[in-house]
């Protein structure tokens, strides 16, 4: 296979396909800043002229204000050009007189609240009040969302809602999507998983997805999407303060990541391209989602994505101990 894949990619055995590149949407709900109207427009329409037609939101982003930019960025455009992943187990609700809305990091939001629900009605309601926001009458692939601490619900209805609905072809594929990869793991093998959105977990300086996620997504023949390439920012900026997991990186990580970015250099690789490329080493990564907040970013995401990779760079990262020798490589074949 020759670097960068390109060319659509099934998930699972669903008909779904999806391109290596997509758009993560919470940046248009207005992740930790106010985005305008017609950039968040602008980043989706930038999206779709890159080949990044592969569009993944929630209700929990901006409490369905991502849905709701999404779904008027895309009026119009043939629903065949584009792929459309949503996220249950967040219902929402409008806010009691007095209520004010929990931002959970999100800025300038709709008057609503979000209330955990993984009972079959409460996510079929999720889902169709989603295909509203959105202006679609279906999303191909709908995935439960951060459901670490809601396991039973899981097993005993979350999970069966969604299988019923892939049964009666509401949607086409179904998952989990959140950043314990040990957990997806059990939960793949466990149950009929079409693809796992994984964050953060397997990147350039996370392998705890390739120890205990991938060897069963392989066996199961079930999907991964990533998420999180860059660490929360680390790897797009290993500066003093960069955050990493949403919080400063430690010391330790930030002079790794600097160390990555030096060999890069040498190569002539912006650090950002070796982190988008990076996880398609292994054969059960069908995409990575990034996220923008402008056209500019989206368009840089792009250009990284198809940036020249000498396999003499990753060959480099293992021999200086910054990529462990049992890792698989993005190599050119």
């Amino acid at each position: 296979m020759r670097y960068p894949p390109h060319g659509p990619r099934e998930l699972g055995r669903t008909g779904v396909t999806v391109p290596p590149l997509g758009l993560g949407c919470a940046p248009l709900g207005n992740l930790y800043r106010a985005v305008p109207e017609e950039q968040a427009r602008d980043v989706v329409h930038t999206a779709l002229a890159t080949g990044a037609g592969y569009f993944d939101t929630a209700p929990h982003y901006g409490l369905g204000l991502s849905e709701e930019r999404l779904g008027r960025a895309l009026r119009g455009r043939d629903r065949g050009s584009y792929t459309l992943s949503t996220k249950v187990g967040r219902r929402l609700r409008p806010l009691a007189p007095g209520e004010e809305a929990a931002g959970e990091g999100f800025v300038d939001t709709p008057a609503r609240a979000r209330v955990r629900d993984f009972s079959r009605d409460g996510i079929r309601a999720t889902l169709e009040a989603s295909l509203e926001r959105l202006g679609v009458d279906a999303v191909d692939i709908v995935h439960l969302h951060d459901v670490e601490d809601h396991l039973r619900e899981v097993y005993e209805t979350g999970f069966p809602a969604l299988a019923e609905l892939r049964a009666q072809k509401v949607v086409r594929a179904i998952g989990f999507g959140m950043n314990h990869s040990d957990l997806l793991a059990r939960l793949v093998a466990d149950l009929d998983v079409d693809v796992v959105l994984c964050a953060g977990r397997w990147t350039l300086l996370e392998r705890t997805a390739h120890d205990d996620l991938l060897p069963v997504c392989a066996r199961r023949g079930t999907s991964v999407v990533v998420g999180g390439v860059y660490n929360s920012g680390l790897l797009a900026n290993p500066s003093p303060g960069a955050p990493y997991n949403y919080a400063p990186a430690p010391a330790e990580l930030l002079d790794r990541a600097r160390q990555l970015a030096a060999v890069c250099a040498h190569f002539e690789v912006p650090l950002k391209a070796a982190a988008l490329r990076f996880p398609f080493g292994h054969p059960a990564v069908a995409a990575a989602l990034v996220g923008a907040a402008t056209p500019e970013e989206m368009a840089e995401n792009a250009r990284l994505f198809t940036h020249d990779i000498p396999d003499e760079l990753w060959h480099t990262l293992v021999a200086r101990g910054l990529l462990a020798p049992d890792l698989p490589l993005p190599l050119n074949d």
